[in-house]
């Protein structure tokens, strides 16, 4: 049983931290907790068959992998508009930055 207890236990962390990190909008630790999510869940399986509540948890894990995906959706969303910004304007950045770069130069000697 305490094998039961364990594997609902670690389904409820996989979840949970999941769920945290999108909330946060931490997309490192959401990235390395997505990446990890595929091995946790085979070495879960691996143990044995899948009782009803250790099933209705795995929905829940992925209730809550499909709620941060969305987050990510949505926070990419709302960047386009500024990296649309900085593609308009990328020319007049490097002219800008060859100009400083010369500038300073100019100043050294």
């Amino acid at each position: 049983m305490a094998d039961r207890t364990d594997r609902l236990a670690r389904l409820a962390l996989l979840g949970n931290t999941l769920q945290d990190a999108a909330a946060r909008q931490d997309w490192d630790r959401l990235g390395e907790q997505a990446r990890a999510l595929f091995p946790a869940l085979h070495a879960l399986a691996a143990q044995g068959p899948w009782t009803a509540g250790e099933r209705a948890a795995l929905e829940r894990v992925r209730a809550q992998h499909d709620t941060a995906a969305r987050h990510v959706a949505a926070a990419a969303r709302a960047l386009e508009p500024r990296l649309e910004e900085m593609r308009a304007n990328k020319d007049g950045w490097i002219a800008y930055a060859m100009h400083s770069e010369t500038e300073s130069g100019a100043s050294q000697e």
